[in-house]
């Protein structure tokens, strides 16, 4: 695999195995469903694997892609899916190679892509939550499966038993909400299985305002950081060319961007129009939405400036403190870098802490996990994991 293929967002892999869907052609969908210890990377990774050998997108740092490709084989032959476990903590060279120093045990669930997944493909695709549930082990029927919408429950291609979907449902939510996958043990009078819990959120919405050279270095690494980004320039100067990392470009007004984009807790803002007036109009707007990030480029002194005009205009609202708290300027982490690749990496990377609710520092600082794990409440009766 390509390091261009192996390095792709989830959401990439998502939109192929849609595609493979709609086409008819084969393929394995792999995922992680379960990490003991520690691991390049968490439940619900994905790797697409073709006929070909070809694959889209990882579920290591490639110490595993050659082995599930030669597992996937086997699994589109039998029609069979299958879980594979990997015990990384063991040195074992014969089988792995030396230095694969991830110290944990990881399962893989390997399944023929079927047009059982493609509820689940659409509502990723229409930018809706959905929370898969596949039955692993116990008493239900093995692989059978339930893709649950939140405020509408579990939806068609819902095959699970009931006994499991009522059993599990407050489950799906926590992950969904916390936007984590993972293993669940049920237990009912009906019967115990365990499941694996899915949580496919849509990739979060990044507005770039503006369209000038420093925005492409900004559109193409939050892109790879898997946003959907959306760029809006001003006065017919924006070309779709320019972008081809984003999802959506459009030409407005500063002061009409809400009549051309949605907005929502889930939509971040960078602003980078260089322009005072153009700024300040866009700000406007912005503050009038839920949006939890807006970054404006420039020093605190134009900032300043900037406020100070909006409180002088009688037509304007002054921004109150709370509304500045979204307002982050200047714009950026304080990574050192000067070029415009290194200030691009600056802003995704300030974007990125604010999504994941971070607070950016040192890894080695950290103390417990790198990665979050699902924070389940269990008691007599209840799932547990």
């Amino acid at each position: 695999m390509t390091d261009s293929r192996w390095s792709v967002p989830e959401s990439t892999v998502y939109a192929r195995a849609r595609e493979l869907l709609e086409a008819d052609k084969p393929a394995v969908l792999a995922t992680v469903t379960d990490v003991e210890g520690n691991a390049y990377r968490r439940p619900g990774a994905k790797m697409l694997v073709t006929p070909d050998g070809d694959g889209l997108g990882s579920i290591t740092a490639g110490c595993l892609e050659d082995q599930i490709n030669r597992i996937a084989a086997d699994v589109l032959d039998s029609g069979c899916p299958r879980i594979e476990t990997y015990d990384m903590m063991e040195d074992d060279e014969d089988v792995w190679g030396l230095g694969v120093g991830c110290n944990g045990i990881i399962d893989v669930l390997l399944e023929p892509l079927t047009a059982d997944y493609r509820p689940a493909l659409d509502s990723v695709a229409a930018n809706e939550p959905v929370g898969v549930v596949t039955v692993l082990d116990g008493d239900a029927p093995a692989w059978s499966r339930g893709n649950y919408r939140p405020g509408k429950g579990f939806v068609e291609g819902s095959d699970a038993p009931a006994w499991v979907r009522d059993a599990v449902e407050s489950e799906v939510k926590d992950h969904l909400e916390q936007e984590r996958s993972g293993v669940v043990r049920v237990e009912t009078d009906a019967g115990a299985a365990e499941v694996f819990v899915d949580a496919l959120t849509p990739a979060p919405k990044l507005l770039v305002v503006g369209s000038g050279h420093d925005v492409g270095p900004v559109v193409e690494l939050a892109a790879n950081a898997d946003f959907r980004v959306h760029v809006v320039g001003f006065r017919g100067t924006t070309d779709s060319d320019q972008f081809p990392s984003a999802t959506e470009v459009n030409s407005t007004s500063p002061a009409r961007i809400r009549d051309t984009e949605s907005f929502d807790e889930d939509t971040y803002v960078v602003i980078m129009t260089h322009n005072f007036v153009d700024d300040r109009l866009a700000l406007e707007e912005l503050l009038e939405t839920p949006v939890p990030y807006i970054g404006l480029m420039g020093p605190r002194e134009r900032f300043e400036e900037l406020l100070a005009a909006m409180d002088d205009d009688e037509t304007a609202t002054t921004p109150t403190e709370t509304d500045l708290e979204r307002v982050y300027t200047p714009i950026g982490l304080d990574l050192g870098g000067s070029t415009p690749y290194g200030i691009a990496h600056s802003i995704v990377a300030e974007v990125l802490a604010v999504s994941n609710d971070r607070q950016p520092g040192h890894l080695q600082a950290r103390e417990g996990p790198i990665h979050d794990r699902v924070d389940v409440q269990s008691g007599e009766g209840a799932p547990t994991q």
